[in-house]
């Protein structure tokens, strides 16, 4: 089993707490995508980054800098947002690193794919920003079908806690025999089910914790996911989605 799940945009180094334990798998893709972001100007950055003065000024001076090999955090850490302050990996237990080294992946526009020991660098480059130089036309298709392959390496069965715009960098290079098990988070509005974007970021993060927490490793193991006021819908699921649906207060 893989859980992927998508990276923040916020992001900041703590390598004074853990140590990384390799650098990631694809470190020569990434060093590529550098290059293409070292040849833009400022303008150009803040176009793709689509983002405030203050936030392109940061990332541009990130880039101007920025050393694919030294001074790195480990992934799990380097991330900010709702989603990994959900997931609180600071205060892991042992076992529950050991448990996420193993199971969990980030899924990146700038690094592919991240174990959460992998060393990473803060950088800013979404899976959908549109960045076209040389060797790029979009990050689809730059990462193709690199990134299910490295998966379908690692495993048959994937549990999609990611976002639409990473998961689809995934999805549709699958094969038939690799199974992709999306979990949905939402809440009754009349007869339907929706979702809400602060309330999912929450769940994902909440869901990785009790992954970890109980070393689940099968599907009754997923359904019995409880926490923020979510229960498994049995009706409304299926093997390629479970649906939790959050009980009214």
């Amino acid at each position: 089993m893989r859980i992927i799940i998508s990276p923040a945009k916020a992001m900041h180094t703590a390598n004074d707490v853990l140590s990384h334990q390799q650098l990631p798998i694809f470190m020569e893709e990434a060093q590529v995508l550098l290059e293409e972001l070292k040849g833009k100007t400022y303008e150009e950055l803040k176009a793709i980054w689509r983002c405030s003065d203050k936030i392109a000024a940061l990332n541009t001076a990130r880039v101007g800098k920025m050393d694919l090999y030294r001074h790195l955090t480990p992934a799990i850490l380097a991330y900010e947002g709702i989603q990994y302050k959900y997931m609180a990996p600071i205060v892991f237990e042992n076992r529950d690193f050991e448990y996420i080294e193993e199971h969990l992946r980030i899924l990146s526009g700038f690094y592919g794919i991240l174990r959460p020991f992998d060393g990473v660098t803060p950088y800013r480059l979404e899976m959908q920003a549109k960045v076209r130089g040389n060797r790029v036309n979009s990050l689809y298709d730059f990462w193709g079908r690199r990134l299910a392959d490295q998966l379908c390496a690692e495993t048959c069965w994937i549990v999609n806690l990611a976002s639409e715009e990473y998961s689809r960098a995934v999805s549709p290079y699958l094969p038939q025999e690799v199974q992709l098990t999306t979990c949905i988070f939402g809440e009754w509005k009349g007869n339907k089910v929706i979702e809400k974007g602060t309330l999912v970021k929450m769940a994902r993060g909440e869901m990785v914790r009790f992954l970890a927490e109980n070393s689940v490793k099968d599907l009754a193991g997923l359904k019995g996911f409880n926490r923020l006021g979510y229960v498994f819908e049995e009706s409304l699921s299926d093997v390629r989605k479970l649906v939790f649906v959050k009980k009214a207060a």
